[in-house]
């Protein structure tokens, strides 16, 4: 789950705005303002766990982690039961949640600049952006992938960095660790439990 994790890092860098605040409609808009307020939360002399709180409930309204956990899921979540289902989203929420919060409260002042943004259909909107160099970091490219299904409540569904999909990445080591295991779902509950627990 290394990759996982490295790439989520990228993803909730920016995913900082508060429930009171109205999200913006245009996907490039919403993003740039996201980054700003990542910008001021991240530079913030606000303790750790206070900060952690703060992103774990901006994280649940402004990511769909739902649809990123059965994606992740593949071929396996049309042939597990509804109590499996419930099982695997109850655990991969918190796994979503654990796998970035420790990490991020050790960023600060993140540059992000949108260059572009392309609508691939009524759902989905491509945004363009580069996550600008430090003497610690290189340039990245990101690409943010907006569920825009229902126009007044856009939701990040993925995360292509430098042309590696978060979501992508995550399905395949799912899905081999069932595959591994003779397609038995459990093992991932197990592999999840125990992250969880560490």
């Amino acid at each position: 789950m290394k990759s996982f994790k490295s790439l989520i890092i990228f993803l909730f860098l920016f995913l900082f705005n508060f429930n009171n605040i109205t999200f913006a409609k245009d996907p490039s808009a919403l993003i740039n303002q996201i980054v700003d307020e990542a910008a001021s939360i991240l530079s913030s002399d606000d303790p750790v766990e206070s900060k952690i709180i703060k992103l774990n409930a901006i994280a649940e309204s402004s990511v769909d982690i739902n649809g990123i956990g059965m994606y992740t899921l593949g071929k396996y979540r049309k042939s597990i039961t509804d109590e499996q289902k419930s099982k695997y989203q109850k655990l991969f929420r918190s796994y979503f949640l654990k796998s970035f919060s420790s990490r991020l409260v050790d960023y600060t002042n993140p540059r992000i600049n949108v260059v572009s943004q392309k609508k691939i259909n009524d759902k989905y909107t491509i945004v363009n952006s580069i996550l600008e160099a430090t003497s610690k970091r290189p340039q990245v490219k990101i690409d943010w992938r907006i569920y825009t299904k229902n126009p007044e409540r856009p939701l990040i569904r993925d995360l292509i960095v430098e042309g590696l999909s978060l979501a992508r990445t995550q399905k395949e080591e799912f899905n081999s660790i069932i595959q591994n295991n003779g397609g038995d779902i459990n093992a991932l509950f197990k592999t999840l439990e125990e992250f969880l627990i560490k």
